[in-house]
């Protein structure tokens, strides 16, 4: 895990890679070399996970000089890479997935991409070629952010790397702001927050060719978002068992490393599956968030973990205190706004990870988008018992779900919009308009017309069933964003955070799940309950409730917070006036704040829009 820059074109300077030095406080490298398109850098900060001699620094050259590549992120096969790659006539002199990596582009070039099992950002010179390629994971794991003009085109880990380039002074993209703002996503398309500086989507390779004299890019995509491990034929109990063995295998190759590895653990399914699967007694470390005598406190989950498993437990109880005192050097972190006070927690947890010595952590991000667990799946669910005329099973479900405190008419509700035909103008689900946005401003649609937007952009199947709106989470409209908030809050603290959920052959297969192996009977993600019936306790797999790094966030926001928020909502409104109609965002903050209303994430988004402003001096 690492930081990385690239440029072409662009006057080489050394202080981008400096910027990222929290990336990678184990080693520094920086090399430039001439093209027909003008001076090429490349610039590297490691943060040393195998082979933790010098041998791994990075720019890394192949024995022929001829490549050159600079890398962020695991390639987790590389030891089975290496001995194909071996016994093909390939020798290594360090033992670095990085070397591994460049001796497959060397062999294979672009076609090995698919072959990888990791999370990657990388970017390779080509001496011979004159020719720049990067690529990005296929989960977008890890970041490449890019600025292309009529100069030159730059790559960096993270977006402050490229302020200040040609025509990339910092200045508002009110589509994205509106998009953020109306419907709490980012990173679902290939725009940032800041016009003019994109990102590599996951699964995307870039190359730029220096022939014409002048950068040119090509780019492509190597991973079909619609290409899933169907499994016709399996039974509930089998696409268990092949659930859990290829979790297994996963957190197996997960657990590689030449230095401590740990992991978060929230008391919820994910993370106590990936902690059972990881532990012998005393083995691995645990870090928590814990609220005691909150609602959202998980203390009972994660005790209950703990002494299944014999692991090492560290827990944090982060407070209001750390998000005002926190606020702006999260946000320099995230580069972008983020949605809610979980994040300051996410960074507490990490923090605490480093006070304890560990540098690689691994998370159960990335389960609930392909099997189904946010409760946006049971609309679809329903709906899908309504087609088929199941009544009596719609009727148990309706009621199963008033008993997890849902209300069964909203329920049925949500179930009949997506049988309704899109070309009706009725409200649709998920959709939510607030009256203070300027409808003047770009972009907005309600999160509907975002969801089709996100699938049709990346040539997604239609939302319209089960299946294809965990892909579309996976993808594209919520996952992503997850992930940089992850990224950012692990490498804030020096900390690889790992996924083992979002190894390619196990979530595939997971996104080739029946309908029916994934939610049903009241359950959801029921196939991962199942497979783990025997490592995690029974009250986990018992839940039914979904709290994550959550904090005590209207309670804080109403009271030792509602400072914060009032004065972001100001700070946001005099930097960028065009969003809003100000006095009704000013009213119905006011009424939230007062208990007049519920209080929503709306107005945290506005004011975390407003610090992010502050903080990178954005322009409106």
């Amino acid at each position: 895990m690492c930081g990385l820059f690239a440029s072409i074109g662009f006057v080489p300077e050394e202080r981008r890679i400096d910027v990222v030095a929290h990336r990678g406080p184990d080693g520094r490298g920086w090399g430039v070399v001439e093209s027909a398109a003008g001076p090429v850098a490349l610039g590297h900060r490691r943060l040393a996970i195998f082979d933790l001699s010098e041998a791994g620094l990075q720019p890394m050259a192949d024995a022929s000089g001829r490549y050159t590549i600079v890398f962020n992120g695991e390639i987790y096969n590389f030891i089975e890479l290496r001995a194909e790659l071996t016994a093909a006539g390939d020798r290594f002199a360090t033992q670095t997935d990085t070397e591994v990596l460049l001796a497959m582009y060397r062999r294979f070039g672009a076609s090995m991409l698919p072959r990888l099992r990791g999370m990657f950002a990388f970017v390779i010179w080509d001496r011979k070629r004159q020719e720049l390629f990067a690529a990005r994971d296929p989960f977008g794991i890890k970041p490449l952010y890019m600025v292309e003009t009529s100069k030159g085109v730059a790559l960096a880990s993270e977006i402050k790397q490229l302020l200040g380039l040609e025509s990339t002074t910092p200045r508002l993209n009110t589509a994205r702001a509106m998009d953020f703002l109306g419907s709490g996503i980012l990173d679902h398309t290939e725009e940032t927050l800041f016009e003019g500086i994109t990102q590599l989507r996951g699964g995307e390779w870039l190359a730029v060719s220096t022939e014409a004299g002048r950068p040119q890019c090509t780019r492509g995509r190597f991973h079909d978002l619609n290409q899933v491990a169907a499994s016709p034929g399996l039974s509930f109990d089998e696409a268990a068992d092949e659930f859990a063995a290829r979790l297994s295998e996963s957190v197996r190759l997960h657990l590689r490393s030449d230095i401590r590895v740990g992991s978060c653990l929230s008391g919820g399914l994910d993370s106590s599956s990936i902690v059972g699967l990881a532990s012998e007694p005393g083995s691995i470390e645990t870090i928590s968030a814990v609220y005691d005598g909150e609602a959202v406190d998980e203390s009972r989950y994660i005790d209950a973990v703990v002494a299944r498993t014999g692991a090492i437990s560290h827990k944090v109880s982060p407070s209001s205190d750390d998000v005002a005192e926190k606020f702006d050097r999260i946000t320099w972190h995230q580069d972008e706004p983020f949605g809610s006070t979980s994040i300051v927690a996410q960074y507490a947890v990490f923090a605490e990870a480093r006070r304890a010595g560990l540098t690689v952590m691994l998370d159960g991000q990335g389960a609930d988008e392909p099997l189904g667990g946010y409760a946006d799946a049971w609309p679809h669910h329903h709906a899908r018992l309504m087609r088929n005329g199941r009544i009596g099973e719609l009727h148990a479900s309706l009621r199963a779900r008033s008993g997890q405190g849902a209300s069964p008419l909203r329920a049925a509700a949500g179930a009949m919009s997506l049988l309704l035909p899109d070309w009706l103008p009725l409200p649709r689900r998920g959709a939510k308009t607030f009256s203070w946005l300027n409808p003047g401003a770009a972009g907005h649609g309600g999160r509907r017309a975002l969801d089709q937007m996100a699938a049709d952009r990346l040539g997604l199947m239609k939302p319209n069933d089960l299946s294809a709106h965990c892909r579309l989470l996976t993808y594209a409209t919520n996952l992503p964003m997850l992930l940089h908030w992850e990224d950012r809050n692990s490498m804030a603290h020096s900390i690889e955070a790992r996924v083992p959920f979002l190894d390619m052959p196990l979530a595939q297969f997971a996104l080739g799940l029946p309908h029916e192996h994934r939610i049903g009977a009241g359950e959801q993600k029921r196939v991962l309950r199942r497979a783990m019936r025997d490592l995690v306790p029974q009250s986990v797999l018992d839940r039914r409730d979904k709290i994550g790094f959550a904090t005590p966030e209207a309670g804080w926001l109403r009271g030792p917070l509602r400072e914060l928020v009032h004065q972001g909502v100001e700070d946001c409104i005099e930097r960028f006036p065009g969003l809003f109609i100000p006095a009704r965002l000013r009213l119905a903050r006011d009424a939230a704040l007062a208990g007049q209303r519920p209080f929503g994430f709306e107005f945290w988004r506005v004011a975390s829009l407003g610090r992010w402003g502050r903080v990178f001096n954005v322009a409106g």
